[in-house]
């Protein structure tokens, strides 16, 4: 059988801020309304001989890719997940993911590992390089995807190549280095896709990185497997897995590897590596602008720009990247998207929570809104799906008062169980074990004023959860 595997990691740091820490690049949607996310699923299961895709990702992100593969696998495909504690480099997700293939389908099963946050806009062409892989594959080969330049691209590495044979894999050049690469026409792009045998890729980890390949058998032995209907579910053992080698498959194994087999294609690809990419997708209005969401321009040339919740209004600017969300305002030179990564950096390194959450943070069960915030209080919008249920827990340091606004809830609040009904509410002190639930057919609302000396998230004890919390 064919797997495809999304590997889906990463912070997409350059596309700050829509893409955070727990809303990566992945979840970015495109002018089409899917994510990227969706369209790498979409694109492995569609290929023939495919009955089930693979995803590695941090287990914090599972419930979310869930949701996102439940919009759009409407043939009910079999899904399985590898759930990391945190990021290793792509060797370590390889090297679970093949051992998981292994193990559930046998060695022969030839793996096509995808990368969740790339574009591919021709399918067709797509396919006939997978068949390509997959002849190259069967034969022994561990296959990459080299993309045909149609630029002198500084940004990506390179692959040397000779027909299907890699002569040598090159690091991101130099502007006129990759215009020579360019015009021999002997250099591909690294695409970071792969196409091999379970077998054999970890025959060449056990010869080119056995380091690796050893930490990850031994935490896959420490790791907890869930099964159920057309889903398999296998979370990682933190400890365990922190002790298995941080390193990329292209530097373990293959620029090591004489097995190594290159198949050159022209798809449409693209890795959206920053916003002048994402806003390329947009069509361009007649002074060149690129425009997502509400916008008013006066006299406004070859600026892209992206709306939250509220209207853009610019004049008189050019050549501009302008994005808007509730909590953060990005404005950049078009030359400097590159950059915008040194402020997420940047961000991340001062503890500002705005690198890693929006205001609006997704949960297992529903979505969370933060409306206002103070040192001594704060207030949620809170909504829970259909049949969502929190966890049973309790809060040190604040208390919190619940009114809900639509929809029925069914609340615990210490030893008593009640429910409440549009515009009810309960106050719960802190200390009080509560629980919130949504027993019905429709979305559940509810306003959270929140107050206390201590408000962070970790402010939490749960003593019961149905999504595996405790």
């Amino acid at each position: 059988m064919l797997l495809p595997v999304v590997l889906s990691g990463g912070a997409g740091s350059r596309l700050w801020p829509v893409s955070r820490e727990l809303h990566p690049k992945p979840f970015i949607r495109l002018p089409d309304g899917q994510s990227l996310l969706q369209k790498a699923f979409l694109r492995g299961a569609a290929l023939p001989d495919v009955k089930e895709v693979m995803t590695v990702t941090n287990r914090e992100l599972f419930f979310k890719t869930e949701d996102e593969y439940r919009e759009v696998n409407t043939n009910k495909l079999a899904t399985s997940f590898i759930l990391e504690p945190f990021g290793r480099n792509t060797a370590a997700a390889i090297a679970c993911s093949a051992l998981q293939a292994s193990q559930m389908h046998g060695d022969d099963t030839l793996m096509l590992v995808l990368a969740a946050d790339h574009l591919i806009a021709d399918q067709h062409a797509f396919s006939d390089a997978v068949e390509e892989a997959v002849e190259l594959a069967k034969k022994g080969s561990l296959v990459t995807f080299g993309i045909r330049p149609g630029s002198p691209e500084t940004g990506y590495g390179y692959i040397q190549a000779d027909g299907n044979r890699v002569v040598s894999f090159v690091e991101k050049p130099s502007l006129e280095k990759a215009r020579d690469y360019l015009e021999s026409g002997k250099y591909m792009w690294n695409s970071g896709m792969f196409c091999f045998r379970a077998a054999d890729i970890l025959n060449a980890m056990e010869q080119h990185c056995p380091a690796i390949l050893d930490a990850s058998r031994n935490c896959m032995q420490k790791s907890r497997e869930t099964r159920g209907k057309g889903i398999v579910e296998l979370n990682l053992d933190a400890e365990s897995f922190n002790e298995v080698p941080d390193d990329s498959i292209d530097y373990s194994v293959m620029e090591r590897s004489n097995q190594v087999a290159v198949v050159c294609c022209d798809i449409g690809w693209s890795d959206i590596g920053s916003w002048s990419a994402l806003g390329g997708l947009y069509a361009p209005d007649e002074n060149g602008n690129r425009v997502d969401g509400a916008a008013i321009l006066h006299d406004v040339r070859d600026c892209f720009v992206k709306s939250g919740p509220r209207l853009i209004a610019a004049v008189g600017i050019s050549d501009l990247i302008i994005v808007d969300t509730p909590d953060a305002l990005l404005v950049a030179d078009k030359t400097r998207a590159q950059d915008v990564k040194h402020l997420y950096a940047a961000l991340k390194l001062k503890g500002d929570t705005v690198h890693k959450y929006h205001l609006t943070v997704h949960r297992p069960w529903g979505t969370y809104t933060v409306l206002q915030e103070d040192p001594k209080f704060k207030i949620k919008r809170i909504e829970v799906k259909p049949g969502g249920r929190l966890s049973l827990q309790m809060h040190h340091h604040r208390s919190e008062h619940w009114v809900v606004v639509s929809g029925m809830a069914r609340i615990v609040n210490g030893e008593k169980e009640f429910f409440l009904g549009t515009n009810e509410s309960t106050y719960i002190p802190a200390g009080h074990k509560h629980r919130l639930e949504n027993p019905g057919l429709m979305g559940l609302i509810m306003i959270e004023v929140q107050s206390g000396d201590y408000l962070e998230e970790d402010d939490i004890v749960r003593f019961e959860d149905n999504y595996g919390r405790v």
